[in-house]
């Protein structure tokens, strides 16, 4: 699990790079046939979102990236511990996933883009899995905050099983958004904090290089 490398970080680069050759098939998805609803068909104004897809170090480094994006905060929800700590949520026993919560501009960038990049940038068909990070804090769900941010999460779902983007079945949990414990300090920003981490370099830097050449019109500057 990814909480290893921060335990062991004295493990050799030349190791973490073997992982991240056999981490996963490909979380990115970059299909030019990939399914998109149109930001017209939002009528959602919360301007919050909140994801949990795999690992929130690389989570958080793609949406920091996303034009209209104002905020993104690593954290824990979707369980039964009140204020849980990073040791409990990687014993996997509180039922917290970790999740980012987005502060977003709905007049720069909609929530159906939103959900575009949330999709398309992990493997929702694995159970309680982001490629060798195991466990239910890694499950992948979209915690919505209004009925119109439901009914557009369930939508862009159906739409993408009617294209059989993944040649398996979406695993995704689509369920109320509740109360959200921001993470540790350390945390935070993570990736830009840590750029020579062992883990960032293997792991999270594969990914944004792939953000780049998927969305690059949607970037900040």
């Amino acid at each position: 699990m990814r909480s290893l490398y921060w335990i062991a970080a004295a493990l050799a680069l030349a190791a973490l790079a073997v992982f991240a050759v056999t981490r996963t098939r490909d979380e990115f998805q970059s299909s030019q046939n990939f399914p998109i609803l149109e930001p017209s068909e939002s009528t959602d104004t919360t301007a919050v979102a909140t994801f949990g897809n795999g690992c929130f170090w690389c989570t958080e480094a793609i949406f920091q990236e996303l034009k209209g994006v104002r905020s993104v905060t690593s954290g824990y929800t979707g369980g039964r511990v009140h204020n849980p700590t990073y040791e409990q949520i990687c014993r996997g026993d509180t039922g917290h996933a970790e999740a980012i919560r987005i502060t977003f501009d709905p007049e720069v960038i909609s929530y159906p883009e939103l959900l575009e990049v949330f999709w398309r940038t992990h493997d929702p068909t694995t159970l309680n899995r982001q490629g060798r990070d195991t466990g239910t804090q890694y499950r992948s769900a979209i915690f919505f905050h209004s009925p119109p941010q439901r009914e557009l999460a369930e939508k862009y779902k159906a739409k993408i099983d009617e294209a059989k983007v993944f040649d398996k079945p979406i695993v995704t949990e689509i369920v109320p958004a509740g109360e959200f414990f921001p993470a540790e300090a350390y945390h935070q920003n993570f990736f830009a904090a840590n750029p020579k981490n062992g883990y960032c370099r293997s792991i999270i830097q594969p990914k944004m290089e792939k953000l780049k050449k998927v969305f690059p019109d949607r970037l900040k500057p």
